[in-house]
């Protein structure tokens, strides 16, 4: 449905792993951070700290529950949804040996969950119209009208409030479209990443629109047109 202009391809190229490697550097989890950058397979790694295995003795389905851990664990997801997670890609796990997971997750890079719970302090702060430090130093700014993002754009959660749920517990909400939504450590978490994910995505369209034209990006992917006998260089 979507052509190349005579003589021209369509180049699509995504972000590998962009989310998990901003989160890795975002908490200060430096040790997977460095396994990205070296071109390690941090699946594999995950999944031999799961299964307790040698990483050249990881088989491939093994290898996809570490995947699908890194990938989806990293912004608090719990032991039940991981558990209905790993189903709909039809691997089936009983509920302790997703419990087991979960907590091996969080304890090979403890750095993450200390993110979520910093992030419950930040939105805390933010509730009540003070300034907070969060995250790696430097990268963002939390004001008491949001959060100062390294592109000049704010985050917002307009009538950050906390309030008493049905179950009489604590919990933050704010003001969206879809109406009254919850915030807590993880969610922000997930905002923030995906936020400077978009920044540095943002930096690549500008880089790539230099010497071929933009024409579509979908989440971490980037496409432009360039001319048939420069597509391998493009």
């Amino acid at each position: 449905s979507i052509l190349a202009p005579e003589g021209h391809v369509i180049i699509d190229c995504d972000s590998s792993q962009i989310e998990a490697r901003v989160l890795a550097w975002f908490a200060g989890q430096d040790d997977l951070v460095e396994d990205f950058a070296n071109k390690r397979d941090v699946y594999k790694i995950m999944a031999s700290a799961i299964y307790n295995k040698d990483v050249d003795e990881i088989t491939p389905s093994e290898r996809f529950v570490g995947k699908t851990t890194i990938l989806g664990s990293g912004y608090g997801m719990g032991s039940a949804k991981f558990k209905v997670q790993l189903k709909t890609f039809g691997v089936e796990i009983d509920a302790d040996e997703a419990a087991r997971i979960i907590s091996t997750y969080r304890e090979t890079y403890p750095w993450i969950p200390a993110l979520w719970k910093s992030g419950s302090a930040a939105i805390e702060a933010m509730s009540k119209g003070k300034t907070a430090k969060w995250g790696r130093k430097g990268v963002i700014d939390i004001q008491p009208d949001g959060i100062l993002m390294p592109n000049g754009l704010f985050q917002r959660y307009p009538n950050l409030k906390k309030m008493r749920d049905k179950d009489g517990k604590d919990q933050y909400v704010y003001d969206s479209r879809k109406g009254s939504t919850k915030l807590y450590g993880g969610k922000l978490t997930e905002n923030i990443c995906q936020g400077l994910a978009r920044c540095i995505i943002g930096e690549q369209m500008l880089l790539i629109a230099k010497r071929y034209k933009v024409v579509m990006t979908v989440h971490d992917a980037v496409a432009c047109v360039a001319r048939k006998e420069e597509a391998d260089e493009a």
